[in-house]
């Protein structure tokens, strides 16, 4: 379970600095109408993730209890997924979090709907926890529903974090990859290798689901 908590943490950090929909809307809204505003959509954001975790997790206790087979068809699926944020992350004219994009002011209220709108109407946020979830769950221990809660309150609360931290520092951040854009290709670059990586070791994993009574 330790190497799953781990392996998982590291996946979650290398797709939650790819710059998607969340990231995007989160440095937008800090760099137009300030941290606060940031912060406050990064909770509808939060929110967001919850929701569709506890889904995903319910259904994947069915899915290992009554389709054991579906471990591998899920398995195959994570890699792929994997594979195509890597050539996000890499191919030539990758988008960048940190371009300036012109967004009207909101209130607390509308930033916190926004936030949460633009989490659960990104279905990839449901694609990635089907598919990833399963490469770190071990059936054999049993409780494959608190693994799986475990395993994505890990994503979670590093994908929170990271956005915070983004989002506390957008400002800076876009001042400084604006002057250095060196430092932007660098990091898809090196955001695009360790996703590959993982894509590869889950593609060749040839362990197969034991699903415990």
């Amino acid at each position: 379970m330790t190497a799953g908590l781990i392996g998982i943490a590291l996946v979650s950090l290398g797709m939650v600095l790819t710059p998607g929909p969340n990231m995007i809307y989160l440095v937008s809204r800090s760099l137009t109408q300030g941290r606060r505003s940031g912060l406050i959509s990064l909770t509808g954001v939060f929110l967001g993730f919850t929701t569709y975790l506890i889904a995903t997790c319910l259904g994947l206790t069915a899915i290992f209890a009554y389709v054991p087979a579906a471990y591998t068809a899920l398995k195959i699926a994570g890699a792929a997924y994997l594979l195509w944020l890597a050539w996000n992350a890499i191919k030539p004219g990758g988008v960048s979090a940190f371009e300036p994009r012109e967004l009207p002011a909101e209130s607390s209220g509308r930033l916190f709907s926004m936030g949460l709108l633009t989490c659960l109407l990104n279905p990839k946020i449901a694609i990635l926890y089907m598919s990833l979830l399963p490469q770190f769950v071990d059936p054999s221990m049993g409780h494959v529903l608190l693994q799986s809660l475990a395993l994505g309150s890990v994503q979670v609360a590093i994908g929170t974090l990271v956005n915070g931290l983004i989002v506390i520092s957008a400002g800076s951040l876009a001042a400084f990859l604006a002057r250095r854009p060196v430092w932007l290709r660098i990091q898809r670059y090196l955001t695009g290798t360790v996703l590959g990586v993982f894509a590869v070791s889950m593609a060749t994993d040839r362990s197969k689901a034991l699903v415990t009574p």
